[in-house]
C-alpha cells in the first residue's frame, strides 16, 4: 500500500487527511493511504523515512515549509522562485537511494480562489506575517500586478511596517487584506490579527488562510463592517488536488 502524508508541528488543525480522503474517494483511488506526521523537528525527516518506507509524496504545513528545502534534491521553477514548499514528491531511485522533488501548489490554490472575488479597487494589499506561507502569497499578488505591504511583529526591512503602524490611511489604502498567519487557528478561535478592524469597509476583502474554524474572528469582525470575506478551505482543496497530480503524473528532469 502506498502511502501519503503531512509533515508539521503541531497538526491538530488540519483537514488535509479529510481532503486527500475526498480525492481517494471521488477518484476510486484503492491501496493508497494518507496519514499524518507531526514530527517537532524537521531534522527527524531521514528518520520518517526509515520507519514508512513506502512513502511517495508529502504535503508540508507550518513550520517546515522553508527548512525542508535543504532535504530536497530538486524543485520545481515555482517552488524556487516562491522560496518555499508544501508538496513533495519522493522518487526511489533502483538503489533504493530516495530523491526529494519539492512543489509549491499554495500559488496556484490561492490565485484560483483570489482571483474571482478582485475589483479594480483591489490592487494594494496588507498581507499579514511573513513565514513561509506569505511567499506564496506574494508570489501570486507579484503575477497579478497587485502591489503590497507586509506586517509584522518585528519589521526588518522598508517592505514591512508593524502592527501598531496600522491606521485609518493604512486600512483606507489596502483594500485587500490577508491573514498569513496562524493568529485565530484552532484551538484559539478567539484570537485575531491585531488590526483596525473598525475603518473595514464593503470595498474590502479580507481573506484568511486559516479554514479551521471556517470563520475565524479576523473573518467576522470584517464580514460586520460590510467586507467581502474567504477562508482558506477552497485554497486547501485546489492545492491537494494539485499536489495529488504532481505525486502521480509529475516529475522534474
Amino acid at each position: 500500500m502506498k502511502v501519503y502524508g503531512l509533515i508539521g508541528y503541531p497538526l491538530n488543525h488540519s483537514f488535509s487527511k479529510k481532503s486527500f480522503s475526498n480525492i481517494f474517494y471521488k477518484k476510486n483511488i484503492k491501496n493508497v493511504i494518507y496519514r499524518e506526521f507531526p514530527i517537532k523537528s524537521i531534522e527527524q525527516l531521514p528518520k520518517l523515512f526509515e520507519n514508512y518506507p513506502d512513502i511517495y509524496g508529502l504535503s508540508i504545513t507550518a513550520p517546515y515549509k522553508e527548512t525542508i528545502i535543504p532535504f530536497l534534491y530538486k524543485l520545481d521553477d515555482t517552488a524556487c522562485r516562491v522560496g518555499a514548499v508544501n508538496s513533495v514528491k519522493i522518487f526511489r531511485e533502483h538503489n533504493k537511494e530516495l530523491k526529494l522533488f519539492g512543489y509549491n501548489t499554495d500559488v496556484y490554490g490561492f490565485e484560483k480562489t483570489l482571483k474571482p472575488l478582485l475589483k479594480p479597487e483591489h490592487n494594494k494589499a496588507l498581507i499579514l506575517g511573513t513565514g513561509g506561507a506569505s511567499k506564496a502569497i506574494i508570489f501570486v499578488l507579484n503575477k497579478l500586478g497587485i502591489n503590497y505591504t507586509l506586517v509584522s511583529r518585528n519589521p526588518v526591512n522598508s517592505k514591512q511596517i508593524s502592527y501598531k503602524s496600522i491606521d485609518k490611511s493604512v486600512i483606507n489604502s489596502h483594500y485587500l487584506i490577508i491573514n498569513a498567519t496562524p493568529v485565530g487557528m484552532f484551538p484559539n478561535n478567539n484570537q485575531a490579527p491585531d488590526i483596525a478592524y473598525q475603518y473595514i469597509t464593503n470595498k474590502h476583502i479580507l481573506y484568511d488562510l486559516i479554514y479551521n474554524p471556517k470563520e475565524t474572528m479576523f473573518l467576522r469582525a470584517g464580514k460586520l463592517n460590510g467586507a467581502t470575506t474567504k477562508n482558506g478551505l477552497s485554497m486547501l482543496y485546489l492545492q491537494a488536488e494539485k499536489s495529488w497530480e504532481i505525486w502521480n503524473k509529475t516529475l522534474i528532469h
